[in-house]
């Protein structure tokens, strides 16, 4: 008899996170459903305004008015977190789960020095006080790259570079030992080397600690290299959930096919040949005016009427894949006596 998998240490049911503008309401997050479990590395990939940010702020506890969560459930290491106070999920945050935001330089203070900052996350988390607190965010500082961190710790982030700035973050996210670290576009703007470091700080610390690891990009080679699962979302929801060797080996949406055709191919056979990137036509919905049904539809050679008559949920496939596509509902494929790949064509 197989021992029985562990519960996920996140679970997002039905969240829902809209936003009030003067244009009408944006759905940011629209339904989202996902699992995370204790060790992995989950990549979330999509473009700009896809929900990707907003969901796990919702997770956080940071989204704020004209935002809201209107409807859901999160559940962290067994706990429901929508019906807890600000309190209470004030003492969750850094403690127990940290997120890692976009832009380091407006993360940091500017008027405090990079290790005043980190002291202070210790401090707030019962981890250290005083010289002790001083020595331990050093010692985070080393952890995380940051060469000459003992003279460093006082520099303030102006002083450091946008790498510096990126590991800067990392460490006070690290400061309260966290079971789930969310990273939210770390390697924006910085050099391959620095890329490669700051994805390595992460790794060492899920294999040392155990954390799992959210991983928030729109960099499909960075989540090649240091995921375990994908999720891709398209207008506040997942379009395609799936391992990352399947889903680049064989993408299932139509929406996935497109983002991984228009990752540029640096081999010497398409340098030769100059072949222009591949995009994927038409336009993303303005997200106060979305299509029915799927939200792709309008964008997709293979839609059908089916497509825009009813929402489209998400389809249980082998492996762990999930595909929001009426391709893959397998029984009314079986039904109309014909197969997926038929559909395709």
């Amino acid at each position: 008899m197989m021992p029985a998998r562990p519960e996920p240490l996140l679970a997002i049911r039905g969240l829902k996170t809209w936003f009030a503008t003067d244009r009408g309401v944006v759905r940011a997050v629209d339904g989202v459903d996902l699992e995370v479990w204790p060790g992995e590395c989950l990549g979330v990939v999509g473009e700009s305004g896809s929900g990707k940010s907003a969901t796990f702020a919702s997770v956080m506890g940071l989204v704020r008015p004209p935002g809201r969560v209107v409807e859901g459930a999160i559940t962290f290491d067994g706990q429901e977190l929508t019906t807890l106070d600000a309190r209470a999920r004030r003492r969750l945050r850094g403690r127990s789960m940290a997120m890692t935001m976009q832009d380091a330089l407006t993360a940091l203070n500017p008027a405090f020095t990079v290790g005043a900052q980190i002291v202070e996350m210790l401090a707030a988390h019962g981890e250290a006080a005083g010289r002790a607190a001083r020595a331990r965010a050093i010692a985070l500082m080393r952890l995380v790259g940051i060469p000459a961190a003992e003279t460093r710790i006082d520099e303030y982030p102006h002083q450091f570079s946008g790498g510096m700035r990126q590991r800067g973050v990392i460490a006070m996210a690290m400061s309260g030992r966290p079971r789930l670290i969310i990273a939210d576009e770390p390697t924006t703007a910085l050099d391959v080397t620095v890329q490669a470091q700051v994805l390595a700080v992460l790794a060492q610390r899920r294999a040392e600690t155990g954390a799992a690891v959210i991983l928030i990009t729109h960099d499909l080679g960075v989540v090649a290299e240091v995921a375990d699962r994908v999720a891709v979302m398209y207008t506040g929801r997942i379009v395609e959930e799936s391992p990352v060797d399947e889903l680049f080996a064989r993408p299932k949406h139509t929406y996935t096919e497109g983002l991984l055709r228009s990752v540029p191919k640096l081999t010497s056979e398409h340098v030769v040949r100059k072949e222009r990137l591949e995009t994927i036509e038409g336009i993303v919905p303005r997200p106060t005016d979305l299509p029915p049904g799927c939200h792709f539809a309008p964008r997709c050679p293979h839609r059908m009427p089916r497509c825009t008559e009813e929402d489209i949920p998400l389809y249980e496939l082998e492996g762990g894949v999930k595909v929001r596509c009426v391709l893959y509902d397998l029984a009314a494929a079986v039904a109309a006596d014909h197969n997926v790949e038929q559909l395709r064509k």
